[in-house]
């Protein structure tokens, strides 16, 4: 097992997984792949991680920045995306375990998440990895005319932010 940073490099295979992530409904709003620089723009320039098994991507995990507030500087918002044949394997709890790490080695006190309430798999791993339930948004969007909720979840670090 390895981790290796999101680049420009490595985006083809990034893309490929969150496509399969795309394909069912329940992962995310967006219909579209985005291109590179639409990522890269959306997303912190810190804690873009892959992680790889015999040379071959099994997922990757990112963070979004929740407000462009400086107050708001320490809160980021979790995607994780697993490729369909390695999911149900351990592989996101590795991987949102080297996220949370990474994100308080570079000063982020509260992840956050917002997830489809029909992706109990996604629901149970953020539990697993010390997300509380926050909240619920009821019909919050649309994914493909259909109605979503979003289940609201968030990590508070032990050590980053607490005074």
């Amino acid at each position: 097992m390895e981790t290796r940073p999101i680049t420009i490099d490595n985006f083809a295979e990034v893309a490929e997984i969150y496509r399969q992530g795309l394909a069912t409904n329940i992962a995310t709003f967006q219909n579209d792949l985005p291109q590179w620089e639409e990522w890269d723009r959306g997303h912190l320039g810190f804690c873009r991680i892959s992680i790889y098994e015999h040379n071959k991507m099994i997922g990757w995990a990112a963070l979004t920045p929740v407000s462009g507030r400086c107050v708001y500087a320490g809160v980021a918002e979790v995607s994780i995306y697993i490729g369909q044949d390695e999911r149900g394997k351990g592989f996101g709890k590795l991987l949102l375990h080297e996220l949370i790490a990474q994100s308080e080695i570079n000063g982020i006190w509260t992840l956050q998440s917002a997830i489809f309430s029909e992706n109990q798999s996604s629901i149970r791993l953020h539990e697993k990895c010390g997300f509380r339930l926050v909240g619920y948004r009821e019909k919050i969007g649309k994914k493909n005319g259909v109605w979503k909720d979003n289940v609201l979840m968030e990590r508070r670090s032990k050590s980053v932010g607490t005074n």
